[in-house]
C-alpha cells in the first residue's frame, strides 16, 4: 500500500521547509503529483529521490579517521 504525504508531511520527512519544498514542487526538482488541486507525496518516491541525491565520500576520503 502507498503512503502519501501532503506538503506538511513532506517537508518534515525531508527536513525542509514547507516553502523550500513548494519551491521544489514547482521547479519540478522532487517526485509529486496531483490529486485535483493538492499536491501529495509516495514516501517510496521520497526514498528514491534521497537515495538519488545522497552524495557519497570520495574514496580517497574513506577510510580516514
Amino acid at each position: 500500500m502507498k503512503r502519501l504525504l501532503d506538503v506538511t508531511e513532506a517537508a518534515e520527512y525531508l527536513g525542509i521547509s514547507a516553502k523550500t519544498l513548494y519551491n521544489w514542487v514547482s521547479q519540478r526538482k522532487v517526485p509529486f503529483f496531483k490529486v485535483g488541486n493538492m499536491v501529495r507525496f509516495d514516501l517510496q518516491e521520497l526514498d528514491r529521490f534521497i537515495k538519488e541525491h545522497t552524495i557519497q565520500p570520495n574514496d580517497i576520503w574513506a577510510g580516514r579517521t
